[in-house]
Parts: structure tokens; sequence; C-alpha cells
């Protein structure tokens, strides 16, 4: 079984990378390595297709909402701690302040984050990572990339990753399974929050990667400039 995934994803991402490679056109600035993206968009199709998402859509459909709400509360205030930290290394006071009281609440009053109780406070959530406060510094994003499994992002957005993943409070729990446990849990989770904008996509789009590509960038630079994205030079 093993043997055959490793073959149908080989066929699937050599097709895609030569199909790539044929296609005409001028290419995005902001995508110089569109040939070898799109070859791995056409792996990822395959795998989450096949595998992922019929385990996410399980998961959404057999797993009562209250638990899945839980889950998601329980990694939004990790987000949540993160966001305080990436403001503030990008001098965005308020809403550092307010992520942070996100955090303290949820995590005294809400059962360690299983419950927000900041939201039924009004206290703001807000959406700001590595990636951006990295921009915040004048970082260019680079060029445009697509990782099997994790999706779109930049150069600058990938180091984000990293620094996340490493940095992050569950990377620290010392007995491993249970570690894996919450990596996978966040991973679905994240996957199931996804499933609802596939049909989006799916009827606007010709091009699923470009339309992906398009929307990806566009939101990344509505969020480090907080809606008040300067024009564009040049259009993609």
């Amino acid at each position: 079984m093993k043997s055959s995934w490793t073959r149908l994803l080989f066929v699937a991402s050599s097709s895609a990378l030569f199909a790539g490679c044929a296609t005409t056109g001028p290419a995005s600035p902001a995508d110089p390595f569109e040939p070898w993206n799109r070859a791995m968009y056409q792996v990822h199709e395959v795998v989450d297709g096949n595998i992922v998402r019929p385990a996410v859509q399980a998961y959404v459909d057999y797993t009562p909402p209250p638990v899945r709400q839980t889950i998601s509360n329980f990694f939004g205030n990790i987000d949540d701690l993160f966001t305080a930290i990436t403001a503030m290394m990008a001098g965005k006071a308020d809403m550092a302040g307010n992520s942070l009281g996100r955090v303290i609440v949820n995590t005294m009053w809400g059962v360690g984050g299983l419950i927000d109780v900041a939201s039924s406070g009004d206290i703001p959530k807000a959406n700001f990572d590595f990636g951006l406060a990295f921009g915040t510094w004048g970082i260019p994003q680079g060029p445009y990339l697509f990782v099997p499994l994790l999706g779109p992002t930049t150069v600058r957005d990938g180091s984000g990753w990293v620094v996340r993943f490493y940095a992050g409070p569950i990377g620290y729990i010392p007995d491993v399974p249970a570690r894996n446990v919450l990596y996978g849990l966040g991973a679905v989770d994240s996957r199931a929050q996804a499933l609802s904008a596939e049909s989006i996509v799916d009827q606007a789009a010709l091009d699923r990667y470009t339309f992906i590509r398009r929307a990806y960038l566009q939101r990344r630079q509505y969020l480090l400039y907080e809606g008040k994205v300067p024009p564009e030079k040049e259009e993609e």
C-alpha cells in the first residue's frame, strides 16, 4: 500500500511539473517558482483529497460541535498568546494588550482556554503572526511557495512558521505521545476550519492554483496593513 501511494505521488508530481513547465504566459512577479509550486499543489491535491480531507470530514461529521468548539478554543488561546508576542514585536500596543488580556481571561476563567470567555466579554481577537511582524520590520515577503499539506506561504511567512513551531508551548510537553496527539488535533482543527472555504474556491475559480495564490497574498497584505493596503505599482 505504501509503495502504491509513493508511485501515485511521484506520477502526480511529475505530471504537474511538466504541465507547469509547459504553461505559457507571463509569470507573476510574486511567484517566480510557479512551475514547481504548481507541481507541489498537485501533490497536495492528491494527498489531501484522498487522505486528509476525508478524515477531517469524518471528524466534523462525527464529533459533537461543542467538543470541536472546545478544541478550537484551546488552540485559539495559543494563537492569542503568539499574537500578543508578535504584536509587541511590531509595536502594536493595543493589539498586544487585547490579545494578552484574552489569554489571561481564557486561561484563568475559561478552564485553561477551553472556553472562550474573552469573546463574551467583548475583548477583540486579532490575527497577527511572526511573518506579519517581520513584515512590519521591512523584511520583504520573498517568493510565493506552496507546501504540500501546509498550503500557501512565502519565504517570510514560512520563516514565521518555523519560529512558531519551535517556540510553541506544545513542543515543551515531555510526554511525546501526548505532544503528538496535540499536534495532530491542531492540524485537524486547522484543516476543518478551511472546509467551508473550499466551496467558494470551487465556484469562483477557473484556475484554483491562481485563485488560492491571489487570495492568500491579498489577505496577508490586508492583515499586514490592517486593512489600509497601499496601492500596488503593478497588478498580478
